[in-house]
């Protein structure tokens, strides 16, 4: 199918906002102030961010669990975003939900979440809460996807009687849905019409393509068949994944570390592609080694023309920090856009 860059234009452009900042100092302000400078349409809404400036406008330490306060902050926060043209596209990230034993303290917890979460929502005037395919334990949530379909219809449901959205997204560490074909399942077993994927170029090719682990920074295995088994699962996600169910497009590139991740969790139970992803990801064309334009392409492919929301965590090709300008990394993030459109029309002609 070929990709002409008119077709490609009107393609809305979104920052999650805890893509950018690296010192105490950078506020969500002026990281909203830098993201709007750039020309982005729109926030992702980090709720870490969202913690963080209602301590700082509250003038008092406020906790994830503190719904009112943070309902406060948020109203705050739409009233910056309308200020500057900016939607808020999501909340995010809501993650280890589904999949916890009936009656255990981490389901109820789960749901008490949820339901802060919606009211969080309601205040900062968004319809859509980005849902992470669990990395809570196998032996806390199991492997039966019949309970994570059970746990996400409720959530749903729940959703649905604000008129809200879910959009839900595999994490390449994930327990139990690691893969796009893992996440579609789930929502097509969810079966309701206010749910629908988050899809991202890192979690895609970072799972199926790339390894931190390798000295290859690819898969184990022959090259060449890691090759082909990719694009063939790329080929099946244009073909068999409705553009309309499709609700955003998530961007990043990836750093091969320069010294491959331990295979073993980190001390906090993070997998290594959880650490690569919270550490290694610039904008593409920064560096990085994941095959980005393929990945996207196989999502245009689909007919799909909404959001691309960028979603980077770039602490260098080390993962131990890196220096820059908000405005300057902002514009830089936001230039990417133009060169991957470009990209994938001209891969498009082949």
């Amino acid at each position: 199918m070929s990709l002409s860059l008119d077709s490609l234009q009107s393609i809305p452009v979104s920052y999650a906002s805890v893509s950018i900042g690296y010192k105490e100092e950078h506020t969500l302000p002026k990281k909203l102030e830098a993201i709007s400078a750039a020309g982005f349409q729109a926030i992702e809404l980090g709720f870490p961010d969202l913690l963080s400036f209602a301590s700082l406008y509250l003038k008092k330490e406020v906790g994830p669990n503190d719904w009112d306060d943070l309902c406060t902050a948020a109203k705050v926060v739409k009233s910056q975003c309308d200020a500057k043209g900016l939607k808020i596209l999501i909340l995010q990230p809501f993650s280890e939900f589904e999949g916890w034993p009936e009656g255990s303290d981490e389901r109820e917890d789960a749901f008490d979440r949820a339901k802060g979460w919606i009211k969080v929502m309601e205040a900062c005037g968004t319809d859509m809460l980005q849902v992470g395919s669990s990395d809570a334990p196998a032996e806390k949530i199991g492997t039966d996807r019949n309970r994570f379909v059970s746990d996400l219809r409720e959530l749903a449901d729940m959703l649905a009687e604000h008129g809200f959205r879910m959009a839900y997204e595999n994490w390449c560490w994930s327990t139990h849905a690691p893969d796009w074909k893992d996440v579609w399942d789930i929502v097509q077993k969810v079966d309701r019409p206010n749910v629908g994927l988050c899809l991202d170029t890192f979690q895609t090719a970072g799972g199926e393509w790339g390894d931190p682990t390798t000295e290859s920074g690819m898969l184990e295995g022959d090259p060449k068949e890691v090759e082909k088994k990719f694009h063939a699962s790329l080929d099946e996600l244009s073909k068999t994944v409705p553009k309309d169910k499709i609700y955003f497009l998530q961007i990043s590139d990836a750093y091969k570390p320069t010294e491959p991740l331990s295979k073993e969790p980190d001390e906090s139970g993070l997998r290594p592609r959880g650490r690569w992803s919270h550490d290694f990801r610039p904008p593409p064309f920064q560096g990085g080694y994941l095959p980005v334009v393929d990945v996207t392409r196989a999502v245009l492919k689909t007919g799909f023309r909404d959001w691309f929301s960028y979603e980077v965590f770039d602490s260098g090709p080390d993962g131990k920090g890196k220096e820059y300008d908000l405005m300057e990394y902002a514009q830089t993030a936001f230039d990417c856009q133009k060169k991957l459109l470009e990209a994938c029309a001209e891969e498009g002609k082949s």
